[in-house]
C-alpha cells in the first residue's frame, strides 16, 4: 500500500518537472525566433537602402551645372558632392522647385531671412548752391532820372545797417516835385499839399526829406537815399557819377542770418521730395560740420535739359557760415510714411529682363519666383508682388540656386510654351517640360556634360 503511494508521488513529480521544462523550451525557442526575424528585417532594410540612397550624380559645390556620373573632382578641385533623388516629403513641390543636401547647403553657404513689413529710410544724396532769402532779398532801383553824385557804398559784400545811407542823386524831377510842395505849402492849399506829399513819397523820397522841407522851406538839389534794411551789399552795379534812370538797378542789400539752398533731384525721386522733409548738408569749406534744415519749397516744373527737379532748401545761418554761391554736399530724408514689405539688396537677382528672388522652403527645398521690386534704399528694396510677409528667400549663394531652380521654373515654362506655339514647323523643339523631367536623368548628364 504505501508503495503504491509513493509510486503516484514520483509520477506527479515527474509530470510536473516536465510541464515545467517544457515551458522553458517554448520560450527560448520563441525568442531566438523573434530575433531571427529581426534580424532578417534589419538585413532587408540594410539590402534596400542602398538603393534607395543611390545618388542621381556628383555636382560641383561651386557650380551647379557642372555634373558627373560618378564621383571625382571639380575643376577648382573640391570634391563633387551627391545629389540623391527626393524623399517623400510633405511639401507640394511646384515647377522649380529643387532640394539640396544640407552637406552643400553648408558648403555654398546658404543664409536666408524673412521677408518683413518696414518703414524705408530713403535718402536722396545731391549738391546745391548757397543763395540770398529772396524772401529778404532788396533790389534799389530810382525812380527818376539823374546823377550820382555821390557813393556811400563801395564794393559788393559790403556790410550796411537800416538808415545807412547809400548813394546822393541830383535829379531835375525830384527838385521840381519839391518846388511844387513848397508853393502848396504857401498857399495852404490842403488838397494841393496833399497831392505834392503824395507825389514826393511815389518818388520815394525819404520821409525825414520831405519832413525837413515842411520845416526848413529850402529846396535841395541832391537827395540822399538810405539803406531799406540790415544785410551785405550784393551787385553794385553804379559808381559815383554814373547816370541813372528808372529801371536801372543799383544795388541790391541780403541777410545772412537764414540762406537758401538751391538743390536738384532727379524725375524718378520727384515724388519722394516734399515740403518739410529734414535735410542734412555739408561743406568742403567746413570739414565736419553738418547743418540741419529743411525743404522749403518744391518746383513744379523740371528743366527741360538736365531732366531734374529744383528744390528750395532753408538753413539758418546764426554765425554767418553759409557764404551765397558755395558749393554743398545735400541729403534729403525722405523717410516713407507707411510700412511695407522689404528684403535686402543682396537678396535680388536683377537680369535686365526679370527681377527674381529665391524661396527658402522647408527641408532643404528651394524655389525662384519672380518679383516686381519699388524703391530703395541703402540696404533693402521694396516689394511691390511676389512675395508676402514672412516669407524666407535666400541673401548668399542664391546665384546657385537660381540657375538650378529657373530651368523648370513656372515662368520659365511658361516662356517656353509661348515659344512652343510658334515653332510648328520644329515640334521635336525642347520645352521646359521636357528640361524638367531630364534635370535627374544620368542620360541629360552625359548629353550636356561628357567626361574629359
Amino acid at each position: 500500500m504505501n508503495n503504491s503511494m509513493n509510486h503516484q508521488k514520483k509520477q506527479i513529480l515527474i509530470l510536473i518537472v516536465g510541464v515545467v521544462l517544457g515551458a522553458i523550451v517554448t520560450l527560448f525557442v520563441s525568442s531566438i525566433t523573434e530575433n531571427k526575424n529581426k534580424t532578417d528585417d534589419n538585413r532587408h532594410e540594410a539590402s534596400e537602402s542602398p538603393e534607395q540612397r543611390k545618388p542621381l550624380y556628383w555636382v560641383a559645390p561651386m557650380d551647379a551645372n557642372y555634373r558627373r556620373d560618378k564621383p571625382g573632382k571639380s575643376p577648382m578641385g573640391m570634391d563633387l558632392v551627391p545629389f540623391y533623388a527626393e524623399e517623400e516629403t510633405s511639401i507640394s513641390e511646384g515647377p522649380g522647385t529643387i532640394r539640396i543636401s544640407p552637406d552643400v547647403i553648408n558648403n555654398i553657404g546658404v543664409r536666408s531671412t524673412l521677408v518683413q513689413r518696414e518703414s524705408l529710410h530713403l535718402e536722396i544724396n545731391t549738391v546745391g548752391y548757397v543763395q540770398y532769402d529772396e524772401d529778404q532779398l532788396v533790389h534799389i532801383h530810382p525812380r527818376v532820372e539823374g546823377w550820382i553824385e555821390k557813393l556811400y557804398v563801395n564794393t559788393s559784400g559790403d556790410p550796411v545797417k537800416k538808415g545807412q545811407p547809400l548813394y546822393e542823386i541830383y535829379s531835375p524831377a525830384l527838385v521840381n516835385a519839391q518846388e511844387e510842395y513848397l508853393l502848396a505849402l504857401e498857399r495852404k492849399n490842403k488838397r494841393l499839399i496833399q497831392a505834392a506829399e503824395n507825389r514826393l513819397s511815389a518818388l520815394q523820397l525819404p520821409v525825414r526829406a520831405i519832413k525837413r522841407l515842411r520845416r526848413e522851406r529850402k529846396v535841395r538839389q541832391s537827395v540822399t537815399f538810405y539803406a531799406p534794411q540790415s544785410g551785405v551789399v550784393d551787385n553794385l552795379n553804379i559808381r559815383q557819377g554814373f547816370y541813372v534812370k528808372p529801371g536801372t538797378m543799383i544795388l541790391s542789400i541780403g541777410t545772412l542770418e537764414q540762406v537758401w539752398v538751391e538743390a536738384e533731384v532727379f524725375a524718378r525721386q520727384a515724388s519722394q521730395v516734399k515740403a518739410g522733409r529734414a535735410v542734412t548738408m555739408t561743406l568742403d569749406f567746413l570739414p565736419g560740420k553738418k547743418w540741419q534744415g529743411q525743404v522749403d519749397y518744391v518746383y513744379p516744373t523740371l528743366d527741360t535739359q538736365t531732366r531734374t527737379l529744383k528744390v528750395r532748401l532753408r538753413f539758418n545761418n546764426p554765425e554767418r557760415q553759409l557764404k551765397p554761391n558755395m558749393f554743398a554736399q545735400v541729403i534729403i530724408h525722405a523717410d516713407s510714411e507707411d510700412q511695407v514689405l522689404m528684403i535686402p539688396k543682396e537678396a535680388l537677382i536683377r537680369t535686365g529682363s526679370q527681377d527674381r528672388v529665391v524661396l527658402a522652403l522647408e527641408q532643404g527645398h528651394f524655389k525662384t519666383v519672380e518679383v516686381l521690386p519699388g524703391r530703395f534704399d541703402y540696404e533693402n528694396y521694396e516689394i511691390l508682388s511676389g512675395l508676402k510677409e514672412g516669407d524666407k528667400v535666400v541673401t548668399s549663394a542664391q546665384f546657385l540656386l537660381d540657375s538650378e531652380s529657373s530651368k523648370t521654373s513656372d515662368f520659365k515654362r511658361m516662356n517656353h510654351q509661348h515659344e512652343h506655339s510658334h515653332k510648328n514647323a520644329n515640334p521635336d523643339a525642347d520645352s521646359g517640360l521636357d528640361l524638367g523631367s531630364d534635370l535627374g536623368s544620368d542620360s541629360a548628364i552625359n548629353k550636356n556634360q561628357k567626361e574629359p
